[in-house]
């Protein structure tokens, strides 16, 4: 293709099917009835991961089009009058408002896009979570572009040597840094071991210049300043050719890390990697999920998908996040199970303890 290519995912909890923990057929349905045909797009595929419809996407109107947006989130305002037909739980839950104003950034819906040339062999991955926040992607993708002990590239690769430069967003203060690496990744672990604030938003390529990856990295709760759901994010990542290869970049999943999310948006628990039937969350709403789809890009059109974690590779990483779920359930209310209380004061905790407030009394009168 000589112009370039945008490749859009937008997600959205527009009713969960039962409770939160899957989307109901009519919903996938009805959003392949309003993508279908639509000369803006030149391909997509819908799909879900637990109660979130995600919507993959290939055009050439770039990124942050409002016509691509204005799709998207009428996509989901005909799924959301389909899951209140349904009486679906938590209809429209993601939208956070009723009105469209050019760009579906700040309305709710997770948006990861990325704009580029096609190479002569263009492998991507798109990388889907359930019951978790945005900084549930920065480890593993310091450890796809950053560690060499998981991506050999780094080392053997003469494309990859130099490394790679990471976009990293403040959430809390709305800004953003970038970091290159290896040089500067002592000071970029500073931020990034703190996911709850500060997200890995892009990486490029250090040479070239090139997009590598793309996530979303929207707050609900910041934008809608009260609790409605976590965040549920997506992330773009392009394989081989001076990237890292497709094994490398699925191996930070193989051993699962603590993510905040799970029930009520309060816990910490291990993000299991799953295939597509495996990805409902079940018990105590989780525990949280992601899912890795591949998909052959040739011309626009996405060819797969490839459901990577459905391997048996994988059997041992949801085994071994099954213990860690074990262990962290019998925490209960405790931290570090519970999150902390700089977290907790996006949940509905605060509700709770209002009422309470009165009955403190100040030990230095």
């Amino acid at each position: 293709m000589e112009k370039e290519l945008t490749l859009s995912v937008i997600k959205a909890d527009v009713g969960g099917f039962v409770g939160h923990s899957g989307v109901h057929p009519d919903l996938l349905d009805t959003a392949k009835a309003m993508l279908h045909g639509r000369r803006e797009l030149i391909d997509y595929h819908v799909t879900h991961v637990g109660d979130d419809l995600n919507l993959i996407m290939t055009h050439q109107l770039g990124r942050n089009s409002g016509e691509i947006h204005k799709l998207a989130w009428d996509t989901f305002i005909a799924c959301t009058d389909t899951a209140r037909k349904l009486k679906l739980y938590g209809a429209g839950q993601d939208l956070l408002t009723d009105a469209f104003s050019g760009n579906i950034k700040g309305l709710g819906p997770g948006v990861a896009e990325m704009q580029f040339k096609e190479r002569k062999s263009e492998p991507v991955i798109i990388f889907m979570a359930d019951k978790t926040e945005p900084g549930a992607w920065n480890l593993p993708l310091y450890k796809i572009f950053a560690d060499p002990f998981n991506t050999i590239g780094l080392v053997i690769d003469p494309n990859m040597h130099d490394g790679f430069l990471f976009e990293v967003r403040d959430l809390i203060k709305n800004r953003k840094v970038t970091f290159a690496a290896p040089e500067e990744i002592y000071d970029m672990l500073v931020f990034i071991g703190a996911p709850g604030r500060y997200c890995i938003k892009r990486v490029f390529h250090k040479k070239t210049g090139e997009i590598a990856a793309s996530s979303s990295t929207q707050r609900l709760n910041i934008m809608a300043g009260r609790y409605v759901g976590k965040d549920d994010p997506v992330l773009i990542v392009r394989c081989q050719s001076g990237l890292p290869a497709v094994g490398e970049v699925l191996e930070p999943f193989a051993n699962p890390h603590l993510v905040s999310g799970w029930m009520r948006g309060s816990h910490s628990g291990p993000l299991m990697p799953v295939g597509l039937g495996q990805c409902a969350p079940t018990r105590f709403d989780g525990p949280p999920r992601v899912v890795a789809l591949g998909f052959q890009v040739a011309e626009g059109k996405l060819h797969g998908p490839q459901d990577f974690f459905a391997d048996v590779a994988f059997d041992r990483a949801r085994a071994k996040a099954n213990q860690m779920a074990d262990y962290l359930r019998r925490l209960g209310p405790f931290e570090p199970h519970r999150l902390h209380l700089d977290e907790m004061e996006y949940t509905t905790l605060p509700q709770v303890s209002k009422k309470l407030k009165e009955r403190f009394v100040d030990l230095r009168k």
